[in-house]
Order: structure tokens, then C-alpha cells, then sequence
């Protein structure tokens, strides 16, 4: 069920349950009409009431995998039926599943191709469709600076993020004729549960030392630091989003906007 209205467009959220999605879902609200915050987390229904007792806009959650077509296109179905054609779908669903390019299972190979590849196809695929017979639109993914520069431990989330990343520009050119703009976003560490995981198992905050490896990167692993000498917050990412995804970029498509300190040279 929705909750309260104002506003002008409508928007989709994925991924929105934590992290990035939620920092992104409450950055687009202000100029929302109609806001559909989707994960199969849960958590996500705690997000909209948050969003919906600050905001006028109208806030609905709903668990949605992004995995299953089906579940996906059901989900647009029924927001086009109550809402119309969404303005904006900002993808930010993903998972992180870390291991060795020698050591990585069968089953985190394809869990981290299903979410971030599969995944990226059925949600911007499902909103291109809709979008293009409304000739207008704007489709904003969340990617990853691993989609094109290799990470050491990293193998199954790289693959899985640079398909995810050559989708999205593949259909942002298709579409582009029409009205249709898709961009992408592709954050480098930021300080989000993902990231405390890699360096403490209750991914808690970020201690002095683990901070301190992140922004001096790690030769042994070929990876640099952070040139600015910060680690990105998730609404570093989600400014980023919505500059994409506003009136402001109306001339901006299939751009891969790297927010990542200068961690990979903008490479």
C-alpha cells in the first residue's frame, strides 16, 4: 500500500532495503510523486516508513527479486496500473561474494551473476519497455569501478559487474532514439555494510586500520588507494544518481560516471 502524495515523477527504487539504494531512495523522494522502493530484503518496508514520515510524496515498498522475471515484471505491472510509466528507475540491487579467480565456487559465480548481471537486465529491460512506448525516461544503474578494473579476490563480482555495465550501454544506445536516457553509476568503496564485511565479520563500523588500508590500497594485491583521501559515503553515490537521473543531465546518456575518489585514475 502507498503512503501519503506531492510531487512530480514517478520512481523506482531496487536494492533499496540498505546501503546505497536506501541513501539513493531517500535522495529522489523530494521530487517524487510516487515512490516504489523494491528488494527482497525486508528490511525494505522499514526504509519507505522512514522515507514516508519525512516526506509528502507517496512511499510504497514491496519485496521483489530481481533474480526472477517474473516477480520483476509482475512489480512493473502493478505500478503502471496504479501509477503510470515510472519518470525514473534507479537500479542499485547488487551482492558481493568474494573469492579467489582460482577458488570461486559454482554457487557464487552464479548468485553474483543472477543479482548483478540477470538482475540489471530484468529491471532495466522491464522499464526500457515502458518507457520507450512513453517515448521519455531516465534509467540510472548502479555498477561498480570493478566492472573495469580487475580486483584481486574479486573474480565472480568483476565478471558479474562489467556484463552488468556492457547491458546497460547496450540498451541505453537502443533506446536513446526514443526519449529514453540510461546511465550508469559506478561507486568505488564506499561505507556501507558490503564494504565493513570485507574487513570485519559484523560488519561494524570501520575501524582506524581497516580505514586506513583502504585508503593506501595495497600493492600486494595490485590495487591503489584514494587519491582524495576519503571513502565515499552512500549518499556520495546517491547525489550522483540523481544528478543522472534529473532534468540537469537531459543531454547525458550511456555515461559511466565513476564516484570513487580516484581510486582507479577514472580508468
Amino acid at each position: 500500500m502507498f503512503m501519503n502524495v506531492s510531487g512530480q515523477r514517478v520512481v523506482v527504487v531496487t536494492g533499496a532495503a540498505a546501503g546505497i539504494g536506501a541513501a539513493v531512495a531517500a535522495e529522489l523522494a523530494p521530487g517524487a510523486r510516487a515512490l516504489a522502493l523494491w528488494d527482497r530484503d525486508p528490511r525494505v518496508h522499514r526504509v519507505a516508513a522512514e522515507i514516508a514520515a519525512q516526506s509528502p510524496c507517496s512511499v510504497a515498498a514491496a519485496e521483489v527479486d530481481v533474480t526472477d522475471a517474473k516477480s520483476v515484471a509482475a512489480a512493473f505491472d502493478g505500478l503502471v496500473a496504479e501509477h503510470g510509466v515510472p519518470d525514473v528507475v534507479a537500479h542499485a540491487a547488487g551482492v558481493m561474494r568474494e573469492g579467489s579467480a582460482l577458488e570461486v565456487s559454482a554457487d557464487q559465480w552464479d548468485e553474483s551473476l543472477a543479482v548483478n548481471a540477470t538482475g540489471t537486465m530484468h529491471v532495466t529491460q522491464c522499464a526500457a519497455r515502458e518507457m520507450v512506448a512513453a517515448g521519455r525516461g531516465a534509467i540510472v544503474v548502479v555498477s561498480s569501478n570493478a566492472a573495469s578494473t580487475p580486483r584481486v579476490g574479486m573474480a565472480a563480482y568483476c565478471a558479474a559487474k562489467a556484463a552488468a555495465t556492457a547491458f546497460t550501454r547496450a540498451l541505453a544506445l537502443q533506446v536513446a532514439p526514443h526519449g529514453v536516457r540510461v546511465n550508469l553509476v559506478s561507486p568505488g568503496s564506499t561505507d556501507t555494510a558490503m564494504l565493513r564485511g570485507m574487513y570485519a565479520d559484523d560488519a561494524g563500523p570501520l575501524d582506524d586500520a581497516a580505514r586506513t588500508a583502504v585508503l593506501d590500497g595495497d600493492a600486494h594485491a595490485y590495487r591503489l588507494g584514494i587519491p582524495l583521501r576519503r571513502i565515499a559515503t552512500a549518499a556520495d553515490i546517491a547525489a550522483a544518481v540523481r544528478f543522472l537521473a534529473s532534468e540537469d543531465a537531459r543531454h547525458i546518456t550511456m555515461h559511466d560516471l565513476r564516484v570513487d575518489g580516484g581510486a582507479t585514475l577514472d580508468m
